[in-house]
């Protein structure tokens, strides 16, 4: 797999592509760690919401973006999956979960990668090292549910039952997340809230962007938590989702969005540039960003 440029005495250009994108920490904490090691970076916002974008289409702003000169691009909601299909080569990771969200940009191809998988399995393994595994719903099949799924199944959780608005979402992530030889039992759920009553999980992930910004309603409702249920969210904007509030009022052990958002980072840092990141100094960055906005 090609390997990222080492920025040294050139200037590196980033940027992400999502909707209602503005309050992101990426650029943050990407540029932080640059100038920590001594780069030349600078990373962009292209939120496809706002005025100047609103007439492209994601085919368009792939080819803008490497008109522009960008060398590397991270894409989220909701492009991760559509983006895979204008890619020239896609990673093992990223090819296995259907979903790409960072895109190298070299000598005229388009190479996709996925650093959700193993930010969430880092997160998950810092923040809720000793949590049961034995079950555990998730809820969100699309691109961001199907690096969660995979994390999860390879970070020990015995049985996986998944739920996705869009029931076939669900059923494909169940099929390709279905190994024989594996160790993880996966089926796809219609009724979440009659699981968690009849065979109450231990953990229960949110990988929808409900709770986000523009994205009112919470994934399950409050009066079905109780403290033997963990729970984690994959929203970061705002830190606090009501699904996590809910959740702490009820006595669950809580996993924020925010460390998928930064170690998803770190290692999509390493592709870009070839060298590896500090995630301490990008936590930091991630954590003055927070601060600087509560000043204001």
């Amino acid at each position: 797999m090609t390997s990222g440029i080492s920025g040294d005495g050139v200037p590196i250009l980033l940027g992400l592509i999502g909707r209602g994108i503005a309050r992101s920490r990426s650029p943050a904490m990407h540029m932080a760690e640059a100038r920590a090691q001594g780069l030349t970076l600078l990373y962009r916002v292209l939120d496809m919401d706002a005025p100047p974008r609103r007439g492209l289409d994601l085919a368009g702003m792939l080819a803008a973006a490497e008109a522009a000169g960008f060398d590397g691009l991270n894409v989220t909601h909701p492009f991760k999956t559509e983006v895979t299909g204008l890619l020239d080569e896609v990673s093992k990771d990223a090819r296995a979960v259907g979903a790409v969200n960072t895109v190298l940009l070299r000598d005229g191809r388009r190479i996709g990668h996925n650093t959700d998988l193993w930010g969430f399995a880092e997160s998950l393994r810092r923040g809720l090292a000793d949590a049961p595994r034995g079950h555990v719903l998730l809820i969100g099949a699309g691109g961001a549910g199907g690096a969660v799924g995979y994390a999860l199944a390879r970070s020990g959780v015995a049985r996986l039952s998944i739920h996705d608005s869009q029931p076939d979402r669900a059923e494909a992530l169940a099929d390709r997340l279905s190994d024989p030889g594996g160790g993880c039992a996966v089926r796809a759920i219609a009724d979440p809230a009659a699981l968690i009553r009849d065979d109450r999980p231990d953990g229960i992930v949110n990988a929808t962007p409900m709770g986000m910004a523009g994205h009112p309603g919470m994934a399950v409702a409050p009066d079905l938590l109780c403290p033997e249920i963990w729970v984690a969210d994959i929203v970061y904007v705002p830190l606090e989702t009501p699904l996590l509030a809910a959740a702490r009022r009820a006595g669950c052990r809580v996993l924020p969005g925010a460390g998928m958002a930064l170690f998803q980072a770190v290692r999509a840092f390493e592709l870009f540039t070839g060298r590896p990141a500090d995630p301490a100094r990008m936590r930091a960055a991630f954590e003055r960003f927070d601060a600087g906005r509560a000043r204001s």
